[in-house]
């Protein structure tokens, strides 16, 4: 594991799933680690205790308290906003409402978010991005405002890099498939649908993703930088 002593990162949507794996990884690697959490005040102050790290209230809906908790967190290594909602079905019947929250959350915080670290982030610092594979694809109906929201953070994660590249600051969007967490539990009713999609027919793990952000973050991917990385076991290959 690489070695992030000393380093200061933060995690947007920390208190489950991905989000969680990802504190408990950097921590484990010897981060100074905060994570913002909205909805999930138990889960966030577990996660807090069993790590270590500083449980940040923030809902990512609201513009003003995306910036003020990146702003507090002063100059950051490494950034990893993975806050984000998921809103599926029918497009013509979907809630109005509920589409402009996803928007909300899934892309304009994410660009809000990554601009206030680059005010004050250091050089060589990392920005990362939890995407979907549905920024990419749309194997199944009723994904369209999803998709539509994973498929603008490439371009965010693209013009970041641009923009940031002179600092030695890279940004990548990592795309996970299936992933076994509460929101889309291995054993669930979708499970087997997903599964016959996919090349390596099972969930990841929160683990494996985390894995994935960590080495992205390390000096080893100092020259990756406005890509996006997919981890979903070859959904629709």
């Amino acid at each position: 594991m690489t070695d992030f002593a000393g380093k200061q990162v933060m995690v947007m949507g920390g208190s489950r799933g991905i989000g969680a794996a990802i504190v408990r990884q950097f921590v484990a690697a010897g981060a100074s680690v905060r994570f913002t959490f909205s909805g999930s005040p138990d889960a966030a102050a577990a996660v807090a205790a069993e790590t270590g790290a500083t449980a940040v209230q923030a809902d990512s809906a609201n513009r003003d308290a995306v910036i003020a908790a990146v702003a507090d967190a002063g100059a950051l290594d490494v950034l990893v906003i993975n806050a984000g909602v998921a809103i599926m079905g029918d497009p013509l019947t979907l809630d109005p409402d509920a589409v402009d929250r996803l928007i909300d959350i899934n892309v304009r915080a994410v660009y809000f978010a990554g601009v206030e670290a680059g005010r004050q982030m250091r050089d060589n610092g990392r920005i990362l991005i939890i995407g979907s594979v549905n920024g990419d694809r749309v194997p199944w109906p009723g994904q369209t405002a999803y998709a539509l929201s994973k498929s603008a953070v490439q371009g965010i994660a693209r013009g970041l890099a641009r923009d940031f590249g002179p600092r030695g600051i890279t940004v990548n969007v990592v795309q996970p498939g299936p992933v076994d967490t509460d929101m889309n539990p291995a054993e669930g009713p979708f499970a087997k649908m997903m599964h016959a999609a996919m090349a390596i027919k099972r969930h990841a793990t929160a683990d494996e993703v985390a894995s994935l952000v960590l080495y992205l973050a390390s000096p080893a991917a100092a020259m990756i930088t406005g890509t996006t990385q997919t981890i979903d076991g070859g959904v629709g290959i």
